[in-house]
């Protein structure tokens, strides 16, 4: 089997998908660096840098300039890797693997590339907080998308087998909620940390409620999730290793959320009669506060990524099926559908 999977596709569209995956993580938490100390502004004008070529903007100034200058160029240059990535993506896929699915799939990294640097360009020309929260959620839409990218054009997804589960379509559909409800809260925090200046206070208190609100129910599906993929057939055990991640990282992240709203605010009200909390004092854009808001971006998108990984692996394992029209299932076990499917519990 392992012979059939490398004569017929290779190696690097899935190379490059997981290497833009990891430059497009950093890039989204440096884009929550520059929000958290309102750099968006520390370069003026755009594509170039203070009238330089992007590429040719003296590194000694960048380096040892003010730190807005320095994460807002160096968001600059880190969008500018993933877009050359992705283009080395398609034109690897155009000259090594020309399957219809996985070009259109690359051309598509390539468009959400782009538009998200216009994005960020226009952010800077117009200098809108609305295209600033747009830009937020672009980010992790496109990283959610690379998550995709990066199962489908994995060997394993290739090579998986059909498995006929009921459990394993619970854990489908669920895992596909659990990417809506994921992206879905982090569009709230991008509104959140975007809420126009001139907003009345009770446009972020509806927000901020909102997100508590999706927080909660959001933690208790995955922690659900989790629990039911113990149900999973043994063929799945990578997945029940990623619905453990997933419960994980949730649980962190409402820790990170909780800190968050004390470093950027102050404790809960309720908290007042104790003496750590009555005496602490928010230090805006310190150190503390920015390593902790920015774990929370990064966790979110983290959990978005996590899910997508969940989701398209239980997809690709259990929609029996729609394994048909499914990128890769022509080559199950190097024979046709039939051939591949199992009651989970044993092979056919």
């Amino acid at each position: 089997m392992e012979s059939t999977l490398q004569s017929r596709s290779s190696p690097w569209p899935h190379r490059l998908a997981v290497a833009l995956a990891l430059v497009t993580f950093p890039l989204i938490w440096v884009g929550g660096l520059v929000t958290t100390y309102d750099a968006g502004m520390a370069v003026p004008d755009w594509p170039g840098t203070y009238g330089y070529n992007l590429f040719r903007y003296p590194w000694q100034t960048w380096l040892a300039g003010p730190w807005d200058l320095f994460i807002e160029h160096g968001h600059r240059l880190l969008g500018a890797t993933a877009g050359m990535l992705a283009i080395a993506l398609v034109a690897m896929v155009w000259l090594t693997d020309r399957r219809r699915w996985l070009v259109i799939a690359s051309l598509v990294a390539l468009a959400l590339v782009i538009f998200q640097g216009v994005l960020g360009g226009a952010r800077v020309l117009f200098d809108e907080r609305l295209v600033a929260m747009l830009h937020g959620c672009v980010g992790p839409l496109f990283f959610a998308y690379l998550a995709g990218l990066c199962v489908a054009t994995s060997p394993r997804w290739q090579a998986a087998p059909q498995i006929e589960s009921n459990s394993g379509m619970r854990f489908s559909r669920a895992a596909w909620t659990t990417v809506g409800l994921a992206y879905f809260q982090l569009v709230l925090g991008a509104v959140l940390r975007h809420v126009p200046l001139a907003a009345s206070p009770g446009v972020f208190r509806a927000a901020l409620i909102l997100h508590l609100v999706l927080a909660a129910a959001l933690a208790g599906h995955v922690l659900a999730s989790a629990w039911r993929a113990r149900r999973l057939p043994r063929d799945a055990s990578r997945l029940k290793t990623v619905g453990v991640l997933l419960a994980v990282l949730v649980l962190v992240q409402i820790s990170l959320g909780f800190a968050t709203y004390v470093a950027k605010y102050a404790f809960p009200a309720w908290l007042g009669d104790f003496g750590f909390a009555a005496a602490f004092v928010v230090q805006e854009r310190g150190l503390v506060q920015s390593l902790i808001t920015t774990a929370h971006v990064a966790s979110g998108s983290l959990i978005l990524f996590t899910s997508v990984v969940a989701a398209a692996g239980a997809m690709r394992l259990f929609n029996v099926g729609q394994a048909a029209s499914l990128p890769g299932s022509e080559w199950c076990g190097g024979d046709k559908l039939a051939a591949c499917r199992y009651d989970g519990r044993a092979a056919a």
